[in-house]
């Protein structure tokens, strides 16, 4: 739980903006009586859900990408310094990458890889 607002915390901002404009929405004078109340309470249920869903995907696949490194297995990550070409990494324990907390981290690299961002890799 203790990444939850560094991994939804944009998801967080949007569902806030789409709560205001909600209750703007439900608060004109063509809305009925309940609509607030309504409007504000299935938004928010629907919001938690898919915010809460998110965040249990990405921590199942987190778990799963650090139990694949630590067995030795490849893991494919995204390269966000690199832009155009290969926007992908294999990274490999035995290549000299280290897992540090959520972090794979590399003397070769400058910046770090989040393990939200890669999956791992299996031959097919």
């Amino acid at each position: 739980m203790g990444n939850f607002f560094y991994i939804e915390g944009a998801y967080l901002i949007l569902a806030a903006i789409i709560l205001l404009v909600t209750l703007f929405v439900t608060t004109r004078p063509f809305m009925g009586k309940n609509a607030k109340k309504t409007g504000l309470t299935s938004v928010a249920l629907f919001l938690a859900l898919a915010i809460g869903a998110h965040y249990w995907v990405t921590t199942t696949r987190m778990k799963e990408v650090k139990e694949a490194f630590e067995k030795g297995e490849p893991i494919i990550c995204e390269s966000r310094m690199v832009r155009k070409g290969a926007q992908s990494l294999i990274l490999k324990k035995s290549s000299g990458w280290r897992l540090e907390g959520d972090n794979f981290v590399s003397d070769a690299y400058v910046r770090p890889f989040f393990a939200a961002r890669c999956i791992p890799y299996k031959n097919r």
